[in-house]
């Protein structure tokens, strides 16, 4: 059943049951924190995704979010000039009414330990989208890709030293 079907049998049901008593006036009943009698407010997934990316890179050993082919798109498209870091990449998250749920992929610093790094994420992650959506997050599940080394960073074994001279 789609939300509009929900709503519209919800609407149906309060009816029966105001005109049961004897009163008329229908009031809508507030759902949560994004719903009071003045109004309703969606958040786009967009939206929590952002959020997401964000508190999970501002904890330490978090090196990059996305699998391979993402991080390869994220990095030929931040040498664009003009062009903005992708904040959601290697963020799914599902939204619904009242809550959302998040999927991350992510590379860890070598030497971190994984399950605590997980667990900060989530702390985070949680803190960070319930604070600013007003949205319950039910679930933060974590997929580690890969585990990044200092000395990858640009190590071309091409360009390194000469072994002769």
């Amino acid at each position: 059943m789609s939300t509009t079907q929900t709503r519209q049998s919800e609407r149906v049901t309060e009816e029966k049951a105001s005109t049961a008593s004897g009163s008329t006036a229908v009031e809508p009943r507030p759902t949560g924190a994004l719903a009071s009698t003045e109004g309703r407010t969606s958040i786009a997934d967009t939206v929590v995704a952002k959020i997401a990316g964000i508190a999970a890179r501002e904890i330490s050993g978090v090196h990059a979010l996305g699998g391979g082919a993402a991080r390869a798109v994220g990095a030929l498209r931040e040498r664009i000039p003009g062009s903005r870091t992708n904040l959601s990449q290697g963020v799914a998250v599902e939204v619904g009414e009242r809550q959302a749920a998040v999927d991350l992929d992510i590379v860890a610093e070598y030497g971190v330990s994984i399950a605590d790094l997980a667990a900060g994420i989530r702390r985070n992650v949680i803190g960070s989208v319930e604070r600013m959506t007003g949205l319950e997050v039910t679930e933060v599940n974590i997929t580690v890709h890969d585990v990044h080394l200092d000395d990858d960073e640009g190590a071309d074994p091409a360009e390194g030293t000469a072994r002769v001279e």
